[in-house]
């Protein structure tokens, strides 16, 4: 259903450097499918559907073409059908919370991810030092790797947690409740897809990926879509280029994908980004220009994700309570959801029996920040298990999260650094010097935490650490500190 969901397994760069790796020309073709002959062909009949609904949308009944399928070979040489039904934004409007049955809701949180067809892609290649109208070029076309590859649920069949006691099955249950459904995937993925042919309109041999918590094994239902346009493998001047870049894409969405796009914005932000509503999924998402760093720390924190089985159920977890007392928001001077992502990490990594370790020292070639973009996503499938001495509950890991942050970090003198996989002495950049928080980037050793710039945000953040961590450890009780019945309609 979305041939271009691997997009991230496609180079945008020089034709030396494509030749330099033949992963996707050796790519076996036939890759078999977790999909029966009738799934598929039910899956086009929605997906024709959604056409035709798109195009009602936007008032064009009159253009649109009859649906014809055509057969084509899948896998193993069993036919399928791809419509010829046009290319314009497709889907369906999320349905609300409330007017979904229960029963429906309970099968969606179990249902299996699908696998898409392997297609041949043509990837546009990049002129060296451009990034302003050049005419589209021939390149050659690549076998990317299937989806289920980069998605979830993890291919290797990671499995949730044993829990044995009260709290640890309410974390549990969070997380199944709150995590990021595969029709939450696919409808970014689908976006990504159709807005990358529109941006090549004006930017022929750019690339757009999917990054962040999509892809990083923390997203949740309510998560919104980062996506980051690669322009150039040369860094970008965020203050000029980006934001030039960004005003034509914002006046672009604002006048000719009006119909579907809704208020693009163009946020002046120290790494900018247009932030928009698609009309049709109902979804929120911020697009960014040559922030590659963001697409290294995805599929790193993707790899933490998968190398203990904990560590999701965790992270999802605390999200959902900062969000829910008010403390996960870096626009309003709280933590960033990365932030985040990265205190839970670094609290695994610091135990007396640490439960993860440290990616960056134990795999340096596996993260070299000079790893070419297109080798990023083979990554998490390198990295074994880790395997820890350490049998701690869900339930205790939480509660000792909430205390150490509460008690034992030092946060006048250290900085949370998860690439050393311990705490570190407070650096004396101006990036760091009157900051309350000091969390360092794993790649390009910025502070994630710079929007902590209050005095009174920062004691309303200590303070929520300090109360949970309490109730947490009397009661043993997650509806305490994190009703589940009222969080569940905003999630």
């Amino acid at each position: 259903m979305f041939p271009k969901s691997s997009n991230l397994g496609c180079s945008p760069f020089s034709p030396n450097q494509q030749q330099q790796n033949n992963f996707f020309n050796n790519m076996p073709l036939n890759t078999p499918s977790v999909l029966s002959h009738q799934q598929i062909i039910t899956t086009q009949l929605n997906f024709q559907n959604a056409v035709l609904s798109r195009s009602l949308l936007s008032r064009n009944i009159a253009t649109v073409p009859p649906v014809t399928p055509q057969p084509m070979t899948y896998g193993n040489g069993s036919p399928i059908y791809i419509s010829e039904a046009p290319t314009s934004f497709r889907g369906r409007k999320r349905l609300r919370e409330e007017s979904i049955p229960q029963n429906v809701k309970r099968q969606c949180l179990h249902s299996p991810y699908s696998e898409t067809a392997v297609v041949n892609q043509t990837v546009p290649l990049q002129e060296k030092h451009r990034y302003s109208f050049p005419e589209p070029v021939k390149s050659p076309s690549f076998r990317v790797p299937p989806v289920q590859d980069t998605w979830f649920p993890d291919p290797r069949g990671t499995t949730l947690p044993v829990a044995k006691d009260k709290l640890s099955q309410q974390v549990l249950e969070w997380f199944q409740a709150c995590q990021q459904q595969t029709c939450d995937l696919n409808s970014k993925e689908l976006c990504r897809a159709e807005l990358q042919k529109e941006i090549k309109n004006i930017f022929p041999r750019s690339r757009l990926f999917l990054v962040g918590s999509t892809l990083n094994g923390f997203g949740t239902h309510s998560s919104d879509g980062d996506l980051c346009l690669v322009l150039k493998e040369e860094p970008v001047n965020q203050k000029t280029e980006a934001r030039y870049i960004l005003s034509l894409i914002q006046k672009y969405f604002a006048t000719k994908l009006s119909s579907y796009i809704e208020q693009p914005q163009l946020i002046r932000a120290k790494v900018p980004i247009v932030k928009f509503r698609d009309k049709v999924s109902s979804m929120e998402f911020d697009l960014n220009v040559n922030n590659v760093v963001g697409i290294r720390n995805t599929f790193l924190l993707r790899t933490y994700s998968c190398i203990e089985k904990r560590v999701r159920p965790l992270v999802i977890v605390v999200k959902k309570w900062a969000s829910f007392h008010e403390i996960n928001d870096a626009s309003r001077g709280t933590l960033s959801s990365y932030s985040l992502v990265l205190m839970v990490l670094h609290y695994l990594q610091t135990l007396p029996e640490p439960i993860l370790p440290s990616l960056q020292k134990n795999y340096p070639q596996s993260f070299d920040p000079a790893m070419q973009l297109h080798l990023v996503h083979q990554v998490p499938h390198t990295i074994p298990p880790y395997i820890s001495k350490n049998g701690s509950s869900l339930g205790d890991l939480l509660i000792g999260f909430f205390k150490y942050y509460a008690t034992e970090f030092d946060w006048n003198r250290q900085m949370i650094s998860v690439r050393e996989a311990k705490a570190m002495p407070r650096p004396d950049g101006i990036e760091w010097r009157n900051k309350y928080i000091c969390i360092e980037e794993p790649f390009d050793g910025t502070n994630t935490a710079r929007a902590v710039h209050e005095k009174q945000k920062f004691n309303a953040i200590r303070n929520e650490f300090l109360q949970s961590w309490k109730v947490l450890r009397e009661k043993k009780d997650l509806n305490c500190i994190l009703p589940l019945g009222a969080a569940l309609q905003k999630r």
